[in-house]
C-alpha cells in the first residue's frame, strides 16, 4: 500500500473540501484501490457493455464487447504486475523506475478503453476525420486521449465533479502513448530517429502529428502533473511500468480472445488459416526470395501475406525480430490454433466450450509467463515486454485475426454503413446546435459539454494560443473561432459517449424514423 508521502498517490482534487467530505463514500483504504473502484463504478465503464470490440454480437453474448475485453485485460494486467513484484530482482527494478502496484495496473486496464466511441476503431477514425477537417480541432479525436479526458474532465463521479480525481500513478498508467498529438512533450517523440510505437505521423497524412497519443491540448495540465513523479526515472517518451503492464496485457487479451470469438461464430475457418501457415512453412525459403511487388500483387495466395508480415517486422522491429523465432511461432500457432482448436467446428457443445476455454487459458498462461522487465528497452517497446518467443507468437496470432477477420469484404461492407451512420449523426447534432430556435431544447448533456469546452478553449486562446491552430494554420484567438472549436469538441465528446445502440436510436429520432418520443437510450 502506498504511504502518504508517495507523490504518485497525489490526487487532482479541484475541490479539497469536497474530496474530504466524500471520503466516507470510498470503500477502500488504499488510494489506488479507491481509483480502481471509482473507474468500475463509472457510467462510462458500464457503457462499454454496449460498444463493439470488432463486430456487434447482436446481444447473443458470443463475442467480446469493450466491457468484457476490459475485464479480461484487467485480469491479465494484475497477474503480470503480481508476477513482477513477487520476484525481488524485478520488484527492485520496478521501484527504481517508478513503481509497479497491482491495483494501479488493474485500474489502468479497466480504464484503457473508456474513450472508445461507438463501433470500435471505425468510429474512432470517422470522428478523428470530422474533428480535424470539419471543426479545425488540431488534435482531432483519439480513443486513448478521449479516455484521459473522461477520467480527468468529463466524468463527474469524483469528489470534485470534474473527472474522477484519480491519483497521479493511475492517470500516468493510462497514458499508453505519453505525448500529445503535437508539441508536447518537447522535443516531441515523433522527431526521434526511431519513434516509439504510435508516435510517428501517418504515412497518408503528413503534418498531422502522432498517429496515436494519449492527451488533448485541453488536458495538458493533468498530463504534466501525472507524469511529474516519474521525472528523472523515465525518458520523456516512455510509459510508466504500470502503463507498460496494461499495454502488454491488452496485447495478450486481444491476440487470444478475438480469435476465440470468431471461431465461435464460424468466421475463422480451418482450411484457409491452415493453408496460409502451412504454405509459408513449406515454402519459406522460396517466398523469401520474391520481390515486394510480387508479394503484394499475389497476396491472396497462401503464404504470401505471412511473408509480408515477416518483412514488415524486420523493417519496424529489428530490436527483437528473429527469423528462427518467427518460424517456431508459426509452427506453434499452426499446431495449437489450426490443428487443435480450428480442426473441429464450434457447435456449442460442452466439448467445444471446453476446447475453447482450454485454448484461452493455455495461451494466456504461456504469454503471461513470457513477460519480462528490462531497464533499457528499445524505443519500440516499454519496460515490460514479452520474451522473443512469445513476442513472435503474439504477432502471428494478431496476423491471423487481421488476415482472416478484419480484411473480410463482408465486414468492410458492414463497417462502411456504420461510418456513414456516425458521420450523419454528427451532421444532425451540429445542425441542432446552430439552430437558435431550438437552443433551449438541446439535450442537457450536450449543452453542458458545449459550456465546458467553451471555457477550456477560451482559456487556451488567452494563455496558450500556440496550442490551438485553426483552419488557416494560425493560432485561434477570435471568439467565433473559439465557439466553433468548442462546438466541435462537444459534439465529438457527446457522440463518443454513446453505445452502438444509442447512436442508432438517436439518429433514428433525429431523422424522424423513431416511433415514439421518449427513450432512456439517450441518457448518459
Amino acid at each position: 500500500m502506498p504511504n502518504a508521502e508517495d507523490p504518485r498517490a497525489h490526487r487532482r482534487d479541484h475541490d479539497r473540501q469536497a474530496a474530504r467530505s466524500s471520503a466516507a463514500a470510498d470503500l477502500a483504504g488504499s488510494p489506488f484501490r479507491i481509483d480502481r473502484d471509482r473507474i468500475a463504478a463509472s457510467p462510462f465503464f458500464a457503457r462499454l457493455g454496449g460498444v463493439t470490440q470488432v463486430v456487434s454480437a447482436g446481444g447473443a453474448g458470443l463475442l467480446h464487447n469493450r466491457l468484457t475485453h476490459s475485464l479480461k485485460v484487467a485480469q491479465v494486467a494484475r497477474a503480470i504486475a503480481e508476477r513482477l513484484t513477487a520476484s525481488p530482482d524485478t520488484a527492485e527494478l520496478a521501484e527504481k523506475l517508478g513503481g509497479c502496484d497491482p491495483d494501479v495496473a488493474e485500474a489502468a486496464a479497466l480504464a484503457h478503453d473508456l474513450g472508445h466511441p461507438p463501433f470500435g476503431h471505425l468510429g474512432e477514425q470517422v470522428l478523428d476525420r470530422i474533428a480535424r477537417h470539419r471543426y479545425g480541432l488540431a488534435d482531432g479525436f483519439e480513443g486513448n486521449a478521449q479516455t484521459f479526458r473522461i477520467l480527468t474532465t468529463t466524468d463527474v463521479r469524483g469528489p470534485a465533479a470534474i473527472g474522477l480525481d484519480l491519483t497521479a500513478a493511475v492517470r500516468a498508467a493510462v497514458l499508453k502513448y505519453p505525448w500529445a498529438r503535437l508539441h508536447v512533450p518537447d522535443p516531441h517523440p515523433s522527431g526521434m530517429r526511431v519513434p516509439p510505437r504510435g508516435a510517428a505521423e501517418p504515412e497518408n497524412a503528413p503534418g498531422t502529428g502522432a498517429s496515436k497519443f494519449s492527451a488533448y491540448c485541453t488536458e495538458l495540465d493533468d498530463f504534466a502533473e501525472a507524469r511529474a513523479p516519474f521525472a528523472g526515472r523515465l525518458e520523456h517518451w516512455q510509459q510508466t511500468v504500470e502503463a507498460s503492464v496494461m499495454d502488454t496485457a491488452d496485447d495478450i487479451a486481444y491476440a487470444i480472445h478475438d480469435l476465440q470469438d470468431f471461431h465461435r461464430i464460424g468466421v475463422l475457418q480451418h482450411a484457409s488459416v491452415a493453408a496460409e501457415l502451412g504454405q509459408w512453412s513449406a515454402r519459406m525459403a522460396e517466398l523469401s526470395e520474391l520481390d515486394g511487388a510480387t508479394l503484394a500483387a499475389e497476396r491472396r495466395k497462401p503464404g504470401y501475406s505471412l511473408e509480408r508480415l515477416r518483412r514488415r517486422m524486420h523493417a519496424k522491429d529489428r530490436w527483437i525480430v528473429d527469423d528462427e523465432a518467427f518460424a517456431l511461432a508459426v509452427a506453434r500457432v499452426r499446431g495449437e490454433l489450426v490443428d487443435d482448436l480450428l480442426a473441429g467446428a464450434f457447435d456449442g457443445s460442452i466439448e467445444a466450450e471446453q476446447a475453447t476455454a482450454a485454448f484461452s487459458a493455455r495461451w494466456t498462461a504461456r504469454l503471461v509467463g513470457g513477460v519480462s522487465l528490462t531497464p533499457s528497452p528499445s524505443t519500440r517497446s516499454g519496460h515490460v515486454t514479452l520474451r522473443p518467443a512469445q513476442w513472435h507468437e503474439v504477432q502471428v496470432l494478431k496476423f491471423v485475426h487481421r488476415r482472416f477477420v478484419l480484411l473480410r469484404p463482408d465486414l468492410a461492407l458492414h463497417q462502411r454503413g456504420q461510418a456513414s451512420l456516425v458521420s450523419t449523426l454528427v451532421d444532425a447534432l451540429d445542425a441542432w446546435l446552430v439552430d437558435r430556435d431550438e437552443a433551449s431544447r438541446l439535450p442537457r448533456r450536450l449543452h453542458d459539454l458545449v459550456e465546458l469546452a467553451h471555457r477550456e478553449y477560451a482559456q487556451l486562446a488567452a494563455h496558450s494560443p500556440e496550442l490551438l491552430i485553426g483552419a488557416t494554420g494560425e493560432p485561434v484567438r477570435g471568439q467565433d473561432e473559439v465557439r466553433a472549436l468548442a462546438r466541435g469538441r462537444a459534439v465529438v465528446d457527446f457522440v463518443a459517449s454513446l453505445t452502438d445502440k444509442q447512436a442508432v436510436s438517436l439518429l433514428d429520432a433525429l431523422t424522424g424514423r423513431a416511433s415514439q418520443p421518449w427513450s432512456d437510450s439517450f441518457v448518459l
